[in-house]
């Protein structure tokens, strides 16, 4: 959460962590764009969670799920696939939860959080995802991949040390709900977009950081001081 929140922050955004049921309804009209991320699910949260997708809907707000190692266990399962049938905007994952999504069943080898799938493994699952859900698809990878079920958008920025910062996939989650929140009727471009901001400047911090834990203190400097003559130089997108 403190991730997440100091990425949107560094990005420009300003972000409200919020949890109760009782502030949901007040509380999701004002913000532009949603994020509801399922790595710290318990029964008790999960109301909270479909209730936000659902006021986002009714407030025609985009929102944006993180299905957090949704193959780990039945109860994670059922709930992620209940809130996908809720029509998130975009669902971005790592290739491990976009193929149990897909599948819709637990996956005896999961490791949680960690994928053992590479993205390119989930291509064409997100693609039939993406047009059973009618949501933009994201698989984050050593390649990110975005489809709507037609199009397969690919971006080639970021770098592999991400694995080791706990959080660093559910903070560009967050990033992609901001820029879908500036440019909903364009959701490819803009998660494309923020999958692509978020890679530049993990590769800006990983020229100064000695491991994990400095990189994960110069991805958000170097998200803040990010310019747009170093994106424009360095962002890396094509179509499959």
């Amino acid at each position: 959460m403190d991730l997440m929140a100091n990425t949107l922050l560094s990005a420009g955004a300003s972000p409200a962590m919020i949890h109760s049921v009782e502030e949901i309804p007040e509380f999701t009209p004002k913000a532009l764009g949603v994020c509801i991320n399922a790595g710290t699910l318990t029964p008790d949260w999960l109301p909270g969670m479909k209730l936000a997708a659902q006021v986002a809907n009714q407030s025609k707000k985009p929102w944006v799920l993180d299905p957090v190692a949704a193959g780990g266990s039945s109860f994670r399962l059922k709930a992620c696939l209940e809130l996908l049938a809720l029509k998130p905007s975009v669902v971005r994952g790592n290739g491990s939860e976009i193929l149990a999504l897909f599948k819709g069943c637990v996956d005896s080898n999961s490791k949680g959080a960690d994928s053992v799938h590479g993205s390119s493994d989930a291509v064409e699952a997100a693609k039939s995802l993406a047009q059973q859900s009618g949501s933009v698809v994201a698989i984050s990878g050593a390649v990110d991949y975005i489809t709507d079920g037609d199009r397969v958008v690919c971006v080639h920025n970021g770098v592999p040390m991400l694995q080791k910062i706990t959080a660093s996939g559910c903070s560009v989650t967050a990033l992609i709900a901001a820029f879908v929140a500036v440019d909903p009727s364009h959701a490819v471009e803009a998660t494309a977009s923020a999958l692509a901001i978020f890679g530049v400047a993990s590769e800006v911090g990983m020229d100064m950081a000695r491991g994990p834990a400095s990189l994960r203190t110069l991805l958000i400097d170097s998200l803040y001081g990010l310019d747009e003559a170093t994106a424009l130089g360095r962002v890396r997108i094509n179509r499959l």
